[in-house]
């Protein structure tokens, strides 16, 4: 994988190309969450032509059903959902964490996520779990995490990480950080020596000559039922300011491929938020690819492009069009005439343009619920100018509204292409800029 940044912007956004095995992708960009290879209700066609560039997938539901084994005989997660663009693969670690309810407890090296009994347990060695489905016990190691991304063949794979609760006392969080980064040295050693292998490179020539292997190997020397895809490091330590600080330089010593920010799609307060993410955007190495991990609303992401990060996912368009909410725009202000804040890094209130101040920038977006009443007549498309194929193919609001109260999938599948679009959408507008 290999990152040019084309453009750093005096108002924080970055404009720049990721090209891997599996094709370029324009950044910023938004990734469809695909959890078990497929985003739901949406075939992979129809993602291509609503602008999607890059899909996510998570490890820990494609492990457990079918298994990173009957994926790999099948010809890899591409083959198998029958994308042919990028994939990026979350560790499944937030899964794993988020099968227990209670706040994060530690004790010396050696701690559960829950009082009393408990779903899961976190060793040095690795984190033992019970399957959702059908309660068979499992254990995944940083280096098995590896092994299970490597074996699905996507193009970026992401760590095993600790990811604590937005409750948890600074002791834990410092816990979870030096644990993740202990991990994160694991993986790390791990990928490159199999990468190596694959490349018939010593696991010290290659860790040295990093410029060579991204610039001189050419996609055609490993292409060949092979792929050299990218690892990244994820940057944990609550709304902690010197423990995020601490994580991120760690992890920039060992050389990642890119670097995400996680932890920030669990309980924190919206502002606290995003005086992280602009931390991260000012100490993160500028060469390499930013990705802000769950996060969230169309507004969340334009902010945060705004601080410096380039990738996203999120499965609030999916999940919130499957139960009749829809994304619109304010003030009638489609995506195209959609304003760049500059400085909005502050955080504050201050002049975008004459017309508009960060807290209208901001909100731009909201949410319709066409379950609400006053929907069942209303024969107007969801949002007029919107290129979607529910308002191009001109569904009225009333008869989705209809359809999804019938638990018809219809409704859902044009609700969410509409979600999508919108997002998809505003990723766009950065290309111009």
């Amino acid at each position: 994988m290999k990152f040019d940044l084309i453009k750093n912007t005096s108002d924080g956004v970055r404009i720049g190309k990721l090209s891997t095995v599996h094709g370029e992708i324009n950044t910023p960009f938004f990734m469809p969450v695909g959890t078990v290879g497929s985003v739901k209700g949406v075939s992979p066609h129809e993602l291509k032509e609503l602008g999607a560039q890059i899909v996510l997938s998570n490890t820990y539901h494609l492990y457990l059903r079918p298994g990173e084994k009957l994926i790999k005989n099948m010809g890899g997660l591409h083959e198998f959902m029958r994308w042919d663009g990028p994939i990026l693969t979350d560790s499944g670690g937030y899964q794993v964490f988020s099968l227990n309810e209670n706040k994060f407890k530690s004790k010396n090296l050696k701690f559960k996520i829950k009082e009393g009994k408990s779903l899961v347990k976190i060793t040095e060695d690795g984190v033992e779990f019970t399957s959702h489905l059908d309660g068979s016990k499992h254990f995944f190691t940083p280096e098995k995490v590896v092994d299970i991304q490597l074996d699905l063949g996507v193009d970026i794979l992401m760590p095993l990480d600790v990811c604590p609760s937005g409750k948890a006392s600074k002791e834990e969080i410092k816990e979870a950080v030096e644990l993740t980064l202990r991990w994160a040295k694991r993986s790390k050693l791990h990928f490159d020596k199999k990468i190596a292998k694959l490349l018939n490179y010593s696991i010290v020539s290659f860790q040295k000559d990093e410029e060579k292997r991204n610039n001189n190997l050419t996609i055609k020397q490993f292409n060949n039922n092979h792929q050299l895809p990218a690892l990244f490091g994820i940057v944990q330590g609550g709304l902690d300011k010197e423990l995020r600080k601490f994580c991120a330089e760690e992890l920039v010593k060992l050389n990642f491929d890119g670097y995400a920010v996680g932890g920030l799609a669990v309980d924190h307060e919206t502002r606290d938020m995003w005086r992280t993410v602009k931390l991260m955007g000012q100490i993160l190495p500028i060469d390499k690819p930013r990705y802000l991990m769950g996060v969230g609303t169309p507004n969340d992401i334009h902010h945060a492009i705004c601080l410096g990060m380039d990738m996203f996912d999120c499965v609030l368009p999916t999940r919130l069009a499957r139960h009749g909410s829809v994304f619109v725009h304010k003030n009638g202000i489609s995506n195209s005439k959609f304003p760049i804040s500059n400085e909005i890094s502050n955080i504050k209130s201050q002049n975008i343009n004459s017309n508009l101040t960060i807290e209208q920038f901001s909100n731009n977006y909201h949410l319709i619920n066409l379950l609400n009443s006053k929907y069942r007549t209303d024969g107007g498309v969801i949002e007029e100018d919107c290129q979607c194929p529910a308002c191009k193919g001109g569904f009225s609001r009333a008869y989705i509204s209809h359809l999804i109260r019938n638990n018809e999938m219809l409704g859902m599948r044009l609700a969410t292409l509409h979600n999508l679009q919108k997002y998809l959408d505003l990723v766009k507008i950065f290309d111009k800029h």
